[in-house]
């Protein structure tokens, strides 16, 4: 008897199904295709549902949970009753190392002809408070940073979904040929899951962030080498030989749209950061002359020239300041300020930027973290983890400015008027682009998958 030898294939399973029974296998392999059809990967807009009041969007991403009860949902009660015991039941913690009540210790006024509150954490964008939608009566499902930074960016707790920004260019397509359509703009720290909280899923990989470094060199081997354009040559001969073999590929086409797209932003991006061709008044407006705001503030000029150069989806993350992001656990004073002071000037900055050159009206800006933090201390000095009511704010993009939508409890600790879930803020962001949630969709394991799953309800009293 002899014995039997198993052998690796030696063509793909696409490959077989279309060389197999006189092309019958292709056959099938087609209609399975046909469910995706809508979907290619050269970055092709799909066609809006309705007219949008927006055409991009700038996610200002506060990594670890401001304190609602400390930027902009002030609770007089807390300053009353600080120091004695909490008087409402507790929920689980992270930590539970939960202490008494704990008040602001910053004040908050209301500002702009809104009035609306805005605390002195944020000098800055206090002048800008009527420009500001914000919503305090967000929710999430998880009190942990890496599900919650999953649920906020993806509508789903765990890794492998796509994100807001890649569904946002899947449905908007990329205005740019010379840079990607979804852009990271990074701060040297990646928040909790990594960079699948920027992943396109089980969308096509042309819609995943690309995620651009600090510094003067934000994308490696910017610098094209001597015999670069011979090898991009043969790697489209190549490329161009298999598809023609195979069929369409998502990963095949992706990679010679990433390598086309690659070979152009070699002279888009070094373009794109030479901030030296913006005037001495706008470097001092987003605070580029000082290193505590010099960071983000570059980050936010970027953003807007990425706005004006057809990027689709800018997300800014925050930078490492000595201490763990927006996330206090202890030190909330120390910790929130550093935070709000490399921020707080340059977010200003972008607004009042975008809107003297006409674009915020058709910019989608959204500032916000995971969750937001208790109204009692974590030991003495600090705040836990609070998904059960925390705030975020909108701007531009046809959202209702100077307007403060939703309420927590006398506490701040619970939503309690007009509670909005993450999937109701996508929904609206969605629809503020043109696209009823429910309908852009994508075929994927036999069903028709979407951003807000089988939820998600329009938040009509945020709409201009």
């Amino acid at each position: 008897m002899y014995p039997c030898h198993r052998t690796a294939p030696t063509f793909s399973r696409r490959e077989w199904l279309t060389r197999s029974a006189n092309g019958f296998g292709a056959m099938a392999l087609a209609a399975l295709l046909a469910e995706q059809v809508q979907a290619d990967s050269s970055g092709t807009a799909r066609k809006p549902h309705f007219a949008p009041k927006a055409d991009r969007v700038i996610f200002l991403f506060m990594d670890g949970g401001p304190s609602a009860v400390d930027t902009f949902d002030p609770k007089p009660l807390l300053t009353k009753e600080h120091g004695q015991p909490f008087k409402m039941k507790k929920e689980r913690t992270q930590f539970n190392n939960n202490g008494n009540t704990l008040g602001s210790p910053w004040k908050t006024s209301q500002r702009g002809q809104s009035g609306l509150w805005v605390s002195d954490l944020f000098p800055n964008l206090a002048t800008r408070a009527d420009d500001l939608t914000v919503v305090r009566s967000m929710v999430s499902n998880f009190s942990e940073h890496t599900g919650a930074n999953y649920f906020f960016h993806s509508g789903h707790g765990q890794q492998g979904r796509p994100s807001l920004g890649a569904w946002v260019t899947y449905g908007l397509g990329s205005e740019s040929k010379e840079l990607p359509g979804f852009v990271v703009l990074g701060s040297g720290m990646i928040p909790p899951g990594g960079i699948d909280c920027f992943g396109n899923g089980f969308l096509p990989a042309t819609y995943q962030g690309s995620l651009f470094r600090p510094g003067k060199a934000p994308v490696a081997d910017l610098t094209p080498a001597g015999s670069q354009k011979a090898k991009l040559d043969l790697i489209r001969k190549l490329d161009a030989a298999t598809n023609a073999r195979l069929g369409g590929n998502d990963q095949v086409e992706s990679a010679i749209a990433n390598y086309e797209l690659a070979a152009r932003m070699q002279t888009a991006v070094p373009d794109l950061y030479d901030l030296s061709k913006e005037t001495k008044d706008t470097h001092a407006l987003y605070g580029l002359d000082n290193p505590k705001t010099q960071v983000f503030g570059s980050q936010c000029l970027i953003a807007r020239r990425m706005m004006e150069r057809g990027v689709r989806f800018v997300e800014l993350l925050c930078q490492s300041l000595g201490h763990d992001r927006w996330d206090q656990h202890s030190g909330l004073k120390k910790g929130h300020e550093d935070n709000a002071l490399a921020v707080d000037k340059p977010i200003a900055a972008l607004l009042t930027d975008l809107k003297q050159r006409g674009l915020l009206d058709r910019t989608l800006i959204l500032w916000g973290g995971e969750f937001g933090r208790t109204p009692f201390a974590q030991g003495s000095d600090g705040r836990d983890h609070n998904p059960f009511g925390f705030s975020v704010w909108l701007s531009g993009g046809g959202t209702k400015p100077g307007i403060a939508y939703g309420a927590t409890d006398e506490y701040g600790y619970h939503a309690v008027e007009n509670k909005v879930q993450v999937h109701d803020l996508h929904a609206t962001m969605l629809h503020l682009l043109g696209f009823d949630h429910t309908k852009l969709t994508f075929r994927f394991g036999g069903r028709d998958m979407r951003l807000t799953d089988v939820h998600g309800e329009l938040v009509k009293g945020i709409l201009a």
